[in-house]
């Protein structure tokens, strides 16, 4: 192994370059934030991410004492947004609300102008919203077990419907589709509420729905809920099994969602962040409003968000590239 040898100039220049970092870092943190923070939104106001990154936001500038505003930048899966914060000054006054799209389109899409991993810095994760296996009402399946006997029995009989190619609601079934190595067809829609009528109508023979817009048609006795997706059940379904217990396991889609910041933030300005973003999220309230959104929080440390995502990103990879999905 060659001898490395630093001279005492370089070891000066060095640690005069950790030491303005660091005077760097404390100073931001000392003034974060004195002006107001985006909180950008990769979707449409009135969905879910949005709903949420509204919440969120409200009860982040309370426990920053400075006005969050949400902007909506909607377009390619929530890519535009992402793009937007990857490239703006890394300070911590422009965040994004992201989503399990963000681990799926790194996949999902062939280009990107932007790296998840490479150009993001996770703050926390904020909430998860587990999706549910529903069927028509009138349907003969009462179990997954009853659909996965029928799929193997019946090979490419059964259809499953999605609010769109790359979307949870459709990897959902794709995953369950690997576990039992059975052909179920996918037919995509364009947004849920023309599966959701499709489903209902019999027209299609089952859905890896969102619980949040699920539940009502649920309730209403228009859809029987057979398994939830998440690795525990979930509480507004806490009579229904997860996929795992009813004989895959192992089995676990969460849709989540986490705060990103543009990477080389400061980490004191990142922590900061943090520590609102857990304060903001254990509050009654706020847990009883995420409920009424289908979702659970769900909060974490920085390290424990990265790792959380990486995760995601080689799970999904190996999904997407199994079924041949491409975007849209």
């Amino acid at each position: 192994m060659p001898k490395i040898t630093i001279s005492i100039h370089q070891c000066c220049r060095l640690c005069v370059a950790v030491f303005v970092w660091a005077f760097v870092s404390a100073a931001a943190a000392s003034t974060f934030p004195d002006r107001p923070i985006r909180m950008l939104v990769g979707f449409s106001a009135g969905g879910t991410t949005d709903q949420l990154a509204r919440l969120v936001a409200h009860e982040l500038g309370k426990q920053l004492n400075q006005t969050v505003v949400v902007e909506n930048r909607t377009g390619a899966g929530g890519n535009i947004a992402a793009d937007v914060v990857a490239r703006v000054k890394p300070d911590g006054y422009t965040i994004i609300m992201g989503a399990i799209n963000h681990a799926i389109n790194a996949t999902l899409y062939p280009t990107l102008n932007y790296d998840q991993v490479r150009d993001f810095a996770p703050v926390s994760m904020v909430a998860i919203t587990p999706n549910v296996l529903v069927v028509p009402a009138n349907s003969p399946f009462e179990s997954v077990a009853d659909v996965r006997r029928f799929a193997k029995q019946n090979p490419g009989k059964l259809t499953f419907a999605s609010s769109g190619v790359g979307t949870s609601v459709h990897l959902s079934g794709e995953l369950f589709k690997s576990m039992i190595s059975a052909d179920i067809v996918h037919v995509p829609y364009r947004g849920v509420a023309p599966a959701e009528l499709d489903l209902v109508g019999g027209r299609v023979s089952m859905m890896f729905d969102s619980i949040y817009t699920a539940l009502p048609l649920i309730k209403d006795k228009k859809l029987k809920a057979l398994a939830v997706t998440s690795a525990k059940r979930a509480d507004l379904l806490d009579d229904v099994p997860t996929v795992a217990e009813s004989g895959l396991p192992g089995f676990d889609v969460s849709p989540w969602y986490s705060i990103f910041v543009p990477a080389g933030t400061p980490a004191a300005v990142v922590d900061q962040l943090n520590r609102a973003t857990i304060s903001a999220m254990a509050s009654p309230e706020v847990i009883q409003k995420l409920r009424n959104l289908g979702t659970e929080p769900f909060t974490s440390t920085p390290e424990e968000a990265d790792r959380y995502v990486r995760a995601e990103i080689q799970k999904w990879a190996k999904i997407i590239r199994q079924s041949g999905a491409k975007a849209q």
